[in-house]
């Protein structure tokens, strides 16, 4: 499938969401609660982080660290990109 027509049909799943809850950066406690329900739909043996809260809390700093970068960083042509 053309990488087109794979990101059009992508979309359609998205625009199916009603804007209120689409966007989890509006709403953290929307998104903490669908990370719980993604965890708990995983065994606990095969949670990556459930027995080491430290390594997950490290992981979590970094993610939010790249993304702040990112946010900084110029866009192409000097745009500022939206968070």
């Amino acid at each position: 499938m053309d990488r087109n027509k794979q990101r059009e049909i992508a979309s359609k799943g998205g625009q199916s969401v009603p804007s209120e809850k689409r966007s989890f950066s509006k709403d953290p406690e929307l998104a903490a609660e669908a990370g719980r329900k993604g965890g708990q739909s995983v065994a606990p043996q095969a949670r990556s982080f459930s027995q080491n809260r430290a390594l997950a809390a490290q992981a979590g700093r970094k993610g939010g660290e790249a993304r702040g970068a990112r946010a900084e960083r110029p866009g192409p042509e000097g745009v500022r990109r939206a968070s």
